[in-house]
């Protein structure tokens, strides 16, 4: 295994552990879904280092890194939607307290 490829997956299993802790340690709706940012992030990275060490001369491998991105984009969009508008019905994103949502 070279360097540079076990280097990538050690600071994409870092990512991910410090999100997933993040995660299931929190209260608060923005850091869990900063949590869920980084695990995708971590996952992301592990994916670049497989696919540009396995092979480097293909193209779906970017294409699937630009579809991830996307929906982290569109993940972290609609989870501020939701985390704003529960603050302004509540005046809170404590996850807590978000047991009697309705639709």
């Amino acid at each position: 295994m070279s360097p540079e490829l076990l280097l990538a997956l050690l600071t994409g299993a870092a990512l991910f552990g410090v999100g997933l802790y993040g995660a299931l340690s929190q209260t608060n709706l923005v850091m869990i879904m900063m949590g869920v940012e980084l695990i995708l992030a971590g996952a992301l990275v592990n994916l670049v280092a497989f696919w540009r060490f396995l092979h480097p001369e293909s193209y779906p491998g970017q294409m699937f890194v630009l579809i991830v991105m996307t929906v982290m984009a569109v993940e972290m969009a609609v989870g501020f939607g939701v985390a704003i508008a529960r603050f302004r019905a509540r005046g809170s994103v404590e996850m807590e307290e978000a047991r009697e949502l309705k639709g």
